[in-house]
């Protein structure tokens, strides 16, 4: 034990840490501020609220103040005088600070570090992370033998020279490759690939694989990952039934960024504000998304508005955690207990995003949808541009058919006029009787006309017959037919149906139609309508619309025969009218249940258009007569209408022929745009809301009011910079704000090195880590504004550095000086994330469906995953895919956040509820259990 705590501590001293020993003089960010930050600023730091004795000790200024007593906290260069030396060291358990009841006692060596600095004048400095990072010199190397591939090396080499360590030689090939692969693509190499590496003697051949994954396009999906769990991206809403939300066109165009290298100034602003870019293009919107992908909730009896404040709220604490490396969340309910955050920065923050159209709870997600609704964006695919195109440039050359028919329209109607005057025209039934040219049973029954028009079917009686009828239409555009099931005396029951019930039960009524504009091929049309004067409960005739729906088995249109011997009759709409003189063959199938045929039927058509047909097909114009009477020249607003209205739907003539092709061109290409995929956005209101300081955070508790404002210690936004998200987020991206750069840069460390240069990537603020090479991680960030924020240029640096190229073998004595490798003397080495941990399995396996974006899909999952959080809503009952969507990447399968994939929960990915910006790293039995015994 005495051993560990020596090594502890010799640990602590050479990455930044407790001792004396290791610094010849003692400094405030490094030594001081993690000690006071534990344990002194809960109830001596920013908060005002919680301050205890009117002690402050975040501020030089207020820590010299005299107490009521007469005691100072910190007298610089008299330890012996000050109250807080004395309070530290006290044995008296009343006046020991921090007090007992706080569980965090100071140990020997940081009461001798606070000793020594109030002996050295107890100098305070700004906190590191909010002073904008400067370009530090590049340190020389005495070393002649040293490798070095570029700074980075310069900057680890100058502390392991300082520690006295070496570092190790470059890994072996076969390592390398695997490393950079993993790290780049999270995918592992091919065997091809690592042999031509081996292979390749020539001087750039690392480089040449660096370059070649850093094209990939599965570069991009590994970049993504990690930013879906910033985003808490996820493909449900949270809560309760936890119903389906539709994001995964964001999550697409984040890898798309990726893959494009969109410089991360851009990336940050498209994200934060694309809406309010100039001329904004879709996928600058769809960036917005980022700021949508908060849970919903849809629970009965929530208060729309208190939903709608935590949401913004939760886009202030993602935006902060993302961008800044700051958690804010003290901050909603009072000024933060140890940054100096106030709760007025923190609704000041939060007015950037108050502005939007949404009350907060989950509703449609029509991008046609009004008032509050949440705003959302079609995202077609190309082949769905391309059929959007045609079908716009349909609705476009129908259109122009109706303006030059309107043009005939007044002399049309003339002419109509002085034959309904004349002749009564137009006051017959609009279903016309059709003239057969064959009708035959697949089943072999026997089909025979009657005297009305009507087809009786007798003889065999199959289980599942269906009746083959062949027409030519009309002279006009057939919109409807009518079927007529008639009883007859030779029938059960002397009923309609074949049954022995005298029922009957219709499957499907199918047109499949042929004609010059069909290039003489069959084309079945859709029933967009269907209509009957009786249903039987359970079988009705809605069950018989088409237009793309799933048939239901054992389902059709039925009608009581054994009590319902009257006529029945059914309508049939079509989505675009049948042309004039085309061949038809209409199929009346009964294979729903067992010999429940229609016994006997007859078929008619309508020439009206869609909308005014009916199933009386009645034509009257009693009402239109009166206007009539009226010489045209003296009717006023509404009688023109009227008759207009009537001739434009009832009466055959170019006009209406017109007006029909135009309704259904419109109507498919609505219905198309139905079909498109969505995602939820941000927008502007018109007129912006006003924020307020909200009591304990509570959304009914306003206070005070705020404008929309950055952090007061931070620097002020850029100048020019609109009042707006977009103003916010080009103040994230300015070049004064000490945060961004540093925070991306020190994650991108992670990621290549296992530890960030600052441990607590997470956070930045006051109780961050005081970081292992700070110079290397101003440099770094200076370097990363330099390149332009160049994401794939930063990170090739990285992996092309020796430092990072080093062999992860560890000695005894490397190990017990550095065993998490803060100082680099060796190569990272660390357990993969749980999507390449399944990801790489795939791959070795040859199982990986390489496809890139698309619809999040359902691989193999433990049985019953979703049962207990699906019992109500869409996603109720998992089933696995089948197909290539078994083996895409895990980072597309579907993210149920309520019962999100086991097998990554289980190697440590987040839930996806909030924003998580580290994910931690565990060594579990249940992980290796999953390995061996899941059916993943």
């Amino acid at each position: 034990m005495k051993r560990i705590i020596a090594t502890w501590f010799s640990i602590t001293a050479c990455i930044g840490g407790f001792t004396s020993r290791a610094f010849a003089k003692i400094e405030f960010n490094r030594d001081i501020r993690p000690i006071f930050s534990d344990t002194c600023f809960q109830c001596h730091g920013p908060d005002e609220k919680q301050r205890k004795s009117n002690l402050r000790l975040d501020v030089r200024a207020e820590a010299m103040k005299p107490a009521k007593s007469g005691a100072i906290a910190i007298v610089p260069g008299k330890p012996e005088k000050s109250e807080i030396i004395a309070r530290v060291v006290t044995n008296n358990e009343d006046d020991l600070m921090p007090p007992t009841k706080l569980h965090k006692p100071l140990t020997k060596q940081q009461k001798e570090l606070l000793k020594q600095w109030v002996a050295e004048g107890a100098e305070y400095q700004g906190h590191w992370a909010f002073m904008a990072p400067t370009t530090p010199t590049i340190p020389i190397i005495q070393n002649a033998k040293s490798i070095i591939h570029n700074s980075i090396d310069a900057f680890i080499l100058s502390r392991l020279e300082k520690e006295r360590l070496q570092p190790m030689p470059e890994a072996d090939r076969a390592t390398l490759i695997r490393r950079v692969s993993l790290d780049l693509v999270g995918l592992p190499p091919s065997p091809q690939e690592v042999d031509a590496f081996i292979n390749d003697k020539t001087p750039g051949a690392y480089e040449k694989v660096v370059d070649r994954l850093l094209a990939s396009k599965h570069y991009g999906e590994q970049m993504a990952r990690q930013w879906l769990d910033f985003a808490r991206y996820a493909d449900s809403h949270g809560f309760q039934t936890d119903s389906s939300r539709q994001m995964w066109p964001w999550r697409d165009w984040v890898i798309k960024a990726f893959n494009g290298n969109l410089p991360y100034d851009q990336f940050t602003i498209q994200q934060i504000a694309g809406d309010l870019l100039p001329n904004a293009t879709r996928d600058q919107i769809v960036a917005t998304g980022f700021n949508r992908n908060h849970r919903l909730n849809g629970e009965g009896g929530s208060i729309p508005e208190e939903w709608r404040i935590e949401n913004i709220i939760d886009r202030v604490e993602t935006t902060s955690f993302t961008w800044l490396g700051l958690s804010m969340n003290c901050c909603r309910c009072h000024d933060h207990k140890y940054d100096p955050f106030t709760q007025r920065d923190f609704y000041s923050l939060f007015a950037f995003f108050n502005n939007m159209p949404e009350n907060g709870m989950i509703q449609g997600t029509s991008n046609r949808a009004g008032g509050n609704s949440p705003p959302v964006i079609d995202v077609p695919t190309a082949e769905q541009e391309t059929r959007l195109a045609k079908l716009k440039s349909e609705v476009k050359t129908a259109e122009e058919h109706v303006a030059d028919a309107a043009k005939l329209l007044q002399k049309l109607i003339a002419e109509w006029e002085s034959k309904v005057i004349s002749q009564s025209v137009g006051e017959k039934n609009a279903w016309d009787v059709i003239e057969l040219e064959s009708v035959k049973s697949q089943g072999g029954a026997t089909i025979t006309k009657q005297g009305d028009g009507s087809y009786l079917a007798s003889g065999i009686n199959s289980d599942s017959d269906a009746y083959i009828i062949t027409a030519k239409m009309p002279g006009a555009a057939v919109s409807a037919f009518l079927l007529e099931c008639l009883p007859d005396p030779s029938l059960p029951n002397q009923s309609l149906g074949r049954a022995s019930n005298g029922n009957y039960v219709l499957a499907e009524f199918e047109v499949d139609v042929m004609s010059t504009e069909t290039g003489g091929n069959p084309v079945q049309a859709n029933i967009v309508k269907a209509q009957a004067d009786y249903s039987q409960k359970g079988y009705d005739i809605a069950s018989l619309v088409t237009g793309g729906k799933k048939r239901q088995k054992g389902k059709g249109w039925a009608v009581d025969g054994p009590t319902k011997k009257d006529p029945r009759k059914a309508m049939f709409v079509l989505d675009k009218p049948v042309p004039a003189g085309a061949m038809v063959t209409i199929t009346l199938k009964h294979d729903a249940v067992g010999q429940h045929n229609i016994g006997r039927f007859r078929l008619s058509a309508s020439t009206l258009p869609a909308q005014a047909v009916n199933l009386d097909g009645k034509s009257d114009l009693a009402s239109v007569r009166a206007i009539l009477k009226t010489p045209a020249d003296k009717r006023n607003a509404q009688q023109k209408s009227e008759v207009e209205k009537f001739f434009r739907t009832t009466v055959d003539s170019p006009v209406r022929r017109a007006d029909a092709e135009l309704a259904p061109a419109k109507k498919m290409m609505e219905d198309f745009e139905k079909m498109l995929p969505t995602v939820m956005v941000m927008k502007e209101i018109d007129k912006p809301r006003d924020a307020f300081i909200l009591d304990r955070g509570e959304y009914d508790k306003p206070k005070d009011k705020v404008s929309m404002a950055t952090p007061a210690v931070l620097p002020a936004m850029p100048a020019g910079a609109p009042l707006n998200r977009l103003g916010l987020a080009m103040w994230m991206v300015d070049p004064k704000n000490p945060l961004t750069a540093r925070v991306w840069v020190n994650r991108a460390w992670e990621k290549f090195f296992g530890n960030g240069i600052c441990k607590t990537t997470e956070n930045l603020g006051s109780q961050a880590e005081w970081p292992s090479h700070p110079d290397l991680l101003d440099w770094l960030a200076t370097e990363f504004m330099r390149m332009k924020w160049d994401m794939k240029a930063f990170q090739k640096m990285l992996v092309m550095s020796a430092t990072y190229r080093q062999s992860s073998k560890i000695t005894k004595d490397m190990f017990e000086r550095d065993p998490e490798n803060r100082l680099l003397a060796r190569g990272p080495r660390f357990r993969l994330g749980g999507e390449a941990v399944r990801d790489q399995a795939l791959a070795i396996s040859g199982l990986l469906a390489p496809v890139i974006g698309g619809p999040s899909v359902r691989p193999y999952m433990p049985e019953g995953v979703w049962d207990e959080t699906s019992k109500y809503g869409d996603l109720r009952g998992y089933k696995a895919d089948t197909g290539d969507n078994l083996y895409r990447r895990s980072l597309y399968t579907f993210w149920k956040r309520t019962a999100a994939p086991p097998s990554m929960l289980l190697f440590d990915a987040p839930s996806r509820e909030i924003c998580t910006v580290k994910r931690s790293r565990t060594n579990t039995p249940l992980q290796a259990l999953s390995l061996l015994n899941e059916i993943t």
